[in-house]
């Protein structure tokens, strides 16, 4: 098979030609096709076609919050990395992962707990003073504690993605968030990721509608 050469500008576009092709038609109402085909062009997984799950309004509660100014809180390095900082910034947003800072850690070891725990509740701190949408492409734990401070109304997120990857209790957490009356985008299901939060975090503040 020949390697066609293809100039960098235009990969994604026909990237995305490709992605819409394959759907075969179907589509969803934007900002959610964004997200959708995003995701899709991240992972080359045409199961996020199917298992992306938004509450009502979501991806439009999401893409206004961004322009609001909304700060994004993640649990990962790697989600943080890849969460375009320049483009939030344009809008007043910041990108915070406390999951590696000395006093996270240190309570986490006294209260025998994860450090997403206790980062989701310095999280949950922002969220006093900006609006802030909680990415999580990891850790369960981190939607276990947002679910109970949000019962404990202690906490009132503009929007939470869901999306740690794994076995175990990462399809229970999902549930967790999926049942409470927040704003929530969620890849149901075993699969997510870093890249998969970052990238819809990504979608929504690349959306031009």
């Amino acid at each position: 098979m020949a390697i066609t050469i293809v100039k960098p500008e235009e990969i994604e576009a026909r990237s995305m030609a490709t992605i819409v092709s394959e759907l075969n038609g179907r589509t969803w109402p934007e900002p959610q096709f964004s997200i959708v085909k995003r995701c899709i062009h991240t992972s080359a997984d045409f199961d996020y076609a199917d298992n992306l799950v938004f509450s009502e309004g979501a991806a439009e509660i999401g893409v206004k919050a961004i322009r609001s100014g909304a700060h994004i809180v993640t649990d990962t390095k790697m989600a943080a990395a890849g969460i375009n900082k320049k483009r939030l910034a344009e809008y007043g947003g910041e990108v915070h992962c406390f999951i590696s800072d000395e006093d996270v850690a240190e309570a986490a070891k006294e209260r025998g707990c994860t450090r997403a725990t206790v980062a989701m509740e310095k999280g949950a701190e922002i969220a006093k003073s900006h609006p802030v949408i909680f990415a999580i492409g990891n850790a369960p734990t981190a939607l276990v504690r947002i679910a109970e401070m949000v019962d404990a109304g202690e906490l009132s997120p503009a929007l939470i993605i869901g999306a740690p990857v794994g076995f175990v209790n990462v399809v229970e957490s999902k549930e967790l968030i999926m049942e409470r009356k927040v704003p929530f985008i969620v890849p149901k299901g075993r699969k997510g990721g870093s890249n998969i939060a970052a990238t819809i975090c990504n979608a929504m503040m690349y959306y031009k509608g």
